[in-house]
């Protein structure tokens, strides 16, 4: 059956949202390389490397660049070529299109111009990561790029270190450190998985503590290839602890007789949870 379908006797044009492999050339589904070869046109995030992936399966289907930076001008063009009845596919370098990638925006634009947009779903690092990781996945948050700036990116932290589920990021090789010293600081040192080069020759999964992965690949020269983070999420135990020690800082706040280094020392042995966690709540109540 030809792509174009007749509604009322005029064609309409539809938007494919294709996933494409994150590593290995395999991992492509035959429906989606079908659409790819039957379409009119490929909008690809960088056309060199979609390039690489039609030219393996001898797909000849032109390519047009749509990413980040050019959104905004290429979206009307492609839109006004879907209401003119062009079938459209759009991938992003790898994975699925609209994941922590601009192709959210022209799938909006579709929307609202009420083109049908096709889902031709495959790969994702998230959900590939996950399905190893070892980490509870009956409940987890993609969470995705987390902020350049320190400080936005603190208060993001501090916005998840209460969510009970498992939490994924993505993550560049050379901003991977610092990232991890940031979730021990505000999240705690939690059970956690870096999934590296998924699905390539090189594919790499570190377990451990935040600490003890900070700690490994601390020692390494150079940190390569794009990283899928996931961090276990706060347990029940931490709830009620954490409850117990609000309470006790509280009384000791407004009793006002003692320091908040004595009050910090005192909560932090008897319930026996690190200094750091029970020190930021601490002077939180003491400044108030």
């Amino acid at each position: 059956m030809p792509l174009n379908l007749l509604t009322n006797g005029k064609k309409q044009g539809r938007l494919f949202v294709v996933a494409t492999p994150i590593g290995n050339l395999e991992d492509i589904t035959l429906r989606a390389l079908r659409i790819l070869r039957e379409v009119d046109l490929i909008a690809a995030e960088d056309t060199r490397h979609t390039r690489k992936l039609l030219s393996h399966y001898a797909i000849s289907t032109r390519l047009v660049s749509y990413h980040d930076h050019n959104k905004e001008s290429r979206a009307p063009e492609l839109i006004e070529k879907l209401k003119g009845n062009w079938d459209i596919a759009l991938v992003t370098d790898a994975g699925t299109p609209a994941i922590s990638d601009p192709g959210y925006f022209l799938i909006g634009k579709a929307k609202e111009g009420g083109i049908r947009v096709v889902s031709v779903p495959g790969a994702c690092a998230a959900v590939a990561a996950l399905s190893i990781s070892g980490l509870p996945s009956d409940r987890f948050l993609f969470v995705g790029f987390l902020a350049r700036k320190k400080k936005k990116r603190t208060e993001v932290l501090q916005g998840l270190k209460s969510k009970g589920m498992t939490l994924i990021f993505y993550e560049s090789p050379h901003r991977l450190l610092r990232t991890l010293a940031d979730l021990v600081s505000v999240v705690g040192d939690r059970s956690a998985v870096v999934a590296r080069e998924l699905t390539k020759y090189h594919e790499e999964v570190i377990r451990g503590s935040l600490s003890e992965i900070l700690a490994t690949l601390s020692d390494r020269d150079r940190i390569r290839g794009e990283c899928t983070l996931l961090v276990e999420g706060r347990k029940e135990k931490e709830f009620k602890s954490d409850e117990l020690v609000v309470d006790e800082l509280e009384r000791l706040a407004k009793e006002g007789s003692v320091s908040v280094k004595d009050a910090v020392r005192t909560v932090a042995g008897k319930h026996g949870i690190s200094r750091g966690r029970v020190y930021r709540e601490a002077l939180r109540l003491w400044a108030s």
